[in-house]
């Protein structure tokens, strides 16, 4: 076996040299001076309701595009509000389908003055009226093409402002003020769109008046269905999302028996992993390992059922191999701190969120958190839930992981097809769904993706299903010993006693660990095992095979922090062999970008884009020969519309996995000038303005041979040879490294 590589050396960054040509329309399209009219008529309108009802200190225009548009395409001058572009005033986005429901398009909602509505009108109006009376009531993308180069005469306009209303307008399909209409009959969790008024003195003008403790951020809260009712009728525009406020734990099914453990060591320096669950019950034979706190109201009355689910999580996570010793992982035991937030019977998910923050904030020595609780509803087609929006913000403020299992169908729904549910919609957490022993999905099994189109779940793990002792997972929940279960519940821990391997012992980011998970779930094949039921794979037994290799096949792993628009190596060197690259080769990246649960199916701010393959010159220039035939980034070369940028390159999304597949006949890659390869990462934002911090992300390459040679020495020579430092992860150094560190700590 090969140990996975650790390259330690420099990226380069450069900016974006490239500068926006002059706006186009899509060569052979037109837009009708009878459509810029009716524009201004739709503005006209929205702009006399908001005259008439000034509570909110602006206006709300949602503008419905033709599809679903890059940020490139987007409103670039109508609806521009003083020194604020209108990317600076989008506060909400969703995406609507056909009746047919085999088309999407963008709605996007901007928060403007009045004056920014009236501008856009005397702008529309007078490019309407140049087409009609200079261009006979139609502007061609040829049209178009000469004005950029020779100008424009007659019109109280720049050529560039001009230009920017055309081609604006050719992207809008209408304007309007959108409203819900929803009937919400109970309590629920709201989201305005956030207006020039704070939220609370913006409610008491409806007559709605709130305290703090029913606040989640500065346009969440909970309102009781009267409230709802007066804010649907007094002023259904402000609602941008809903979500029934209850929500409860799916029961697994499961046997007893009285098999108990009653011998294990005491625990020493094991790494912590934080569970939230329900109670802990501290009658179970490891109870000596696990730290467990009660966080719900002391008068909330408890019965025997609110400690099972728990218990049963904490017992994978702390001696899972012993009572599934198919399932030995090689990771060890850890220690457990184990939260108690929630009943079995139900529980409030608002409550819940307030916790969460406060757990994490408190245990800043936690890196790696266990949440196996989760919602029968299925999530939002248009946004994300609060409960996941709350979990992204907590990571990337705290710098921790969540393990998140994937949600259960009960019983009565194993015939159907059902969406996860809450919070299993974390996108920058790892959604694990389950398997049966076989590894297809289980039974019970609901399926992704997230917004239409963020992959869902992450990765699959054995999870059980059956109704035999023999085809589900054995945990202990409490005196009566062992239980035989299954759920998406029980496969989440292993997946996090992966992850706490992968980061507190071999001392990887959490970019990195997730990296590694998602590589070696997805394989070599990748495109067969890839789907809304499993993620990209199910993740490998043995913890070996994440941080080992096939002796044909070589892993390195590399970390980086992309603070330009591209963050780039071309200095890989990998092997060759007569003039070619004997390899199959893999890449996955790994980010956690900041997420706005307020800009809807925008929900990340930030994308990075992955190019990994053979450096050669075109134009004179180096570049990459990606291995998916990336073309994204080559402005005007290729025509990549935003749909099939988001379907095929994963476009926005927080996980980026490239691979070829392997074929019956070995086809070698011819070598360039250089003979080298490369890594660049392209970053764009969605918002204006700077990203602020450097956003770290891990990538994993491995190759594989294609004729069975063993070249991971050459590798590092190489390598060596061109200026890295090159690291062999080897685990007992590792674990031996660990265990004197956590010794150090105690002494101090």
């Amino acid at each position: 076996m090969n140990r996975i590589l650790r390259l330690k050396g420099r990226f380069d960054s450069r900016k974006n040299s490239r500068r926006p040509g002059a706006p186009q329309l899509p060569k052979g399209t037109k837009v009708s001076s009878k459509h810029l009219y009716a524009l201004c008529d739709q503005l006209k309108e929205i702009r006399s309701y908001w005259n008439r009802d000034t509570r909110i200190g602006g206006a709300l225009v949602s503008v419905h595009y033709t599809c679903i548009v890059a940020k490139s395409n987007r409103l670039c001058r109508l609806l521009t509000d003083g020194a604020k572009k209108p990317v600076a005033t989008v506060c909400g986005a969703k995406f609507e389908w056909n009746k047919e429901r085999t088309h999407q398009w963008h709605i996007f909602t901007h928060f403007v003055s009045l004056s920014a509505i009236d501008d856009a009108v005397i702008q529309l109006s007078e490019a309407a009226d140049w087409i009609e009376k200079k261009r006979e009531g139609c502007i061609t993308s040829e049209d178009v093409s000469r004005i950029s180069t020779e100008g424009i005469a007659g019109i109280g306009m720049s050529k560039t402002t001009f230009l920017e209303v055309v081609r604006d307008s050719f992207y809008v399909s209408r304007f309007d003020i959108d409203r819900v209409i929803d009937t919400i009959q109970s309590e629920s969790i709201i989201t305005i769109y956030q207006t020039a008024v704070e939220t609370k003195r913006l409610l008491a003008k409806f007559g709605i008046r709130i305290v703090d403790d029913r606040i989640i951020d500065r346009t969440t809260l909970r309102l009781r269905p009267d409230e709802i009712q007066k804010l649907q009728t007094e002023a259904p525009y402000l609602i941008a999302m809903n979500v029934t406020d209850f929500t409860k734990l799916i029961p697994e099914d499961g046997l007893r028996c009285g098999i108990e453990h009653t011998m294990i060591p005491s625990p020493k320096n094991e790494p912590v992993i934080g569970v939230i669950d329900t109670l802990f019950d501290r009658q179970v034979y490891f109870r000596e390992w696990v730290e467990d706190y009660r966080m719900m109201d002391e008068a909330i009355p408890i019965s025997p059922e609110d400690y099972r689910h728990g218990t049963a999580v904490s017992s994978i996570l702390v001696d899972g191999p012993r009572g599934n010793p198919n399932l030995d992982d090689g990771c060890g035991r850890f220690r457990v701190r184990h939260f108690g937030v929630a009943t079995a019977s139900g529980f409030s998910s608002f409550a819940v969120l307030r916790m969460i923050r406060s757990i994490v904030a408190n245990h800043p020595d936690i890196k790696v958190w266990n949440l196996s609780l989760g919602s029968p509803r299925e999530i939002p087609e248009n946004f994300i839930s609060p409960e996941a929006s709350e979990i992204d913000r907590i990571q990337n403020e705290y710098d921790v992981i969540f393990v998140v299992a994937g949600t259960n169908k009960s019983i009565h729904e194993k015939n159907i097809v059902k969406k996860i549910g809450a919070p299993a919609d974390s996108l920058n957490s790892v959604v694990v769904n389950a398997t049966d022993f076989g590894g297809k999905p289980a039974s019970y099994t609901r399926v992704g993706p997230v917004l239409s189109f963020f992959k869902k779940p992450d990765v699959s793990y054995y999870g059980g299903d059956g109704t035999t002792a023999q085809e589900k997972i054995v945990v202990c929940q409490g005196a009566l010993g062992a239980s035989y279960v299954s759920g998406t519940s029980f496969a989440a821990p292993w997946i996090a006693r992966k992850l706490a391997y992968l980061i507190y012992v071999m001392g990887l980011s959490r970019e990195l660990a997730k990296a590694l998970l998602i590589d070696a779930a997805a394989g070599w094949d990748r495109q067969d095992r890839i789907s809304n039921e499993l993620g990209y794979g199910v993740v490998p037994t043995h913890i070996r095979d994440i941080i080992q290799t096939r002796e044909d096949e070589i892993r390195f792993v590399l970390t980086g922090k992309a603070e330009e628009y591209e963050t780039f190596t071309y200095n890989l060197p990998v092997p060759a062999d007569k003039g070619k690259h004997p390899f199959y080769a893999r890449a996955t990246l790994v980010y956690f970008p900041v997420c706005d649960r307020n800009q809807g199916v925008d929900y990340t701010r930030t994308e990075l884009d992955l190019h990994f393959g053979r450096i050669h010159k075109k134009n004179g220039k180096a570049t990459i020969k990606d291995v998916q035939g990336n073309e994204q980034a080559d402005a005007g070369l290729h025509v990549i519309y935003e749909e099939e940028a988001r379907r095929v390159y994963r476009k926005w999304d927080n996980i980026k996995h490239v691979s070829d597949v392997i074929a019956k006949k070995a086809a070698p890659r011819k070598m360039y000038e250089s003979g080298l390869w490369g890594i660049s990462i392209k970053a764009k934002e969605r918002t204006a303005g700077k990203r602020g911090e450097a956003l770290p992300f891990g990538v994993v390459v491995t190759l594989k041979e294609m004729y069975g040679h063993n070249r991971y020495a050459d590798f590092i020579k190489e390598c060596t040879m061109r200026g890295w430092l090159v690291n062999q992860l080897d685990a007992e150094n590792q674990l031996a490294i660990y265990a004197k560190a956590e010794e150090e700590l105690r002494l101090e």
